[in-house]
């Protein structure tokens, strides 16, 4: 286990591991729901051995990081994800990084690319365009891709955030194998993970965060202006690349597909045979590739 740093930022103590030359190219590694850091440990050699300086934090709810004051709401909402990262980046000292992601992690890097395109050197962001369009989660979608949300709706539920405190391991590792048909992980593998899940604040974060992208719960006040600004749909302008699962059980393939619509400037899908929804764990040599390819 990579010794763990800590990070104060104005929300959180932010635990995140370092890894290279203090003085190479910066990249930030971020991890999704229910994943942990320990996706990126095949990744990071790849990098390090190309003279870059990586970050990998836990986002907040996950491993050691922690909320500095009780009062602070535990928001899990795309809003507070950016901040999250952002303020990473001032609390380090990283003026500009490639900021690299999936699920959570790749959508907090979109936040960023978007709205503080002077922080960010080149996108990595699995499945694309990653900033949720609340306003139209109402409408419906196939009956197929329901099906596959169906986590969400029941975290919509009580009795879902019940099920979550007491199971969590239980719902995390049925989410790896549906997402990740075609990864064969160990309990050891998983387990590495499943510790980040410990955290107290765990349930509260995620259970926020999927019953505010349906609109069934209030954004964190502090955060207002930058869910306002996520809500104009905004064009990423910063170099991009985009991995995306082939047999991704949670996003198909053909979800991305149009995405190029959302970037001004470089663009590019890599679609991944074979691969699931977690990349960096399920493919790290191609993951890192796509962050090289932008530095």
């Amino acid at each position: 286990m990579p010794e763990i740093l800590f990070a104060e930022t104005p929300t959180l103590r932010i635990a995140y591991e370092a890894h290279g030359p203090e003085g190479g190219p910066p990249v930030v590694l971020l991890h999704g729901f229910p994943y942990a850091p320990r996706g990126y440990d095949q990744v990071v050699p790849h990098l390090t051995a190309a003279g870059c300086r990586v970050v990998v934090p836990y986002l907040r709810g996950y491993g050691p990081t922690r909320f500095r004051a009780d009062a602070t709401p535990r928001s899990g909402e795309q809003a507070v994800l950016g901040k999250d990262l952002l303020d990473l980046l001032d609390a380090v000292g990283i003026p500009r990084a490639v900021l690299a992601g999936y699920d959570w992690g790749g959508r907090a890097a979109c936040v960023v690319a978007a709205l503080w395109p002077e922080r960010c050197a080149g996108l990595v962001s699995c499945t694309g365009y990653n900033i949720q369009d609340i306003a139209a989660s109402v409408v419906p979608g196939s009956a197929e891709q329901e099906h596959r949300w169906w986590y969400q709706y029941y975290f919509h539920t009580e009795r879902g955030r019940a099920g979550l405190e007491a199971n969590r391991r239980d719902i995390a590792r049925l989410l790896w194998k549906l997402w990740s048909p075609e990864w064969r992980f160990d309990d050891a593998t998983f387990e590495a993970s499943a510790s980040a899940f410990d955290n107290p604040d765990f349930v509260a974060v995620v259970i926020q965060s999927y019953r505010h992208r349906f609109g069934y719960a209030e954004g964190d006040p502090a955060v207002a202006d930058i869910e306002a600004a996520l809500a104009k749909r905004p064009v990423i302008s910063v170099p991009t690349i985009a991995p995306h699962g082939e047999a991704d059980g949670v996003g198909p393939v053909a979800g991305s597909a149009g995405h190029a619509r959302f970037f001004d400037g470089r663009y590019e899908r890599r679609v991944m045979p074979r691969v699931g929804h977690n990349p960096p764990q399920e493919a790290p040599a191609l993951f890192a590739r796509c962050v090289l390819d932008l530095l």
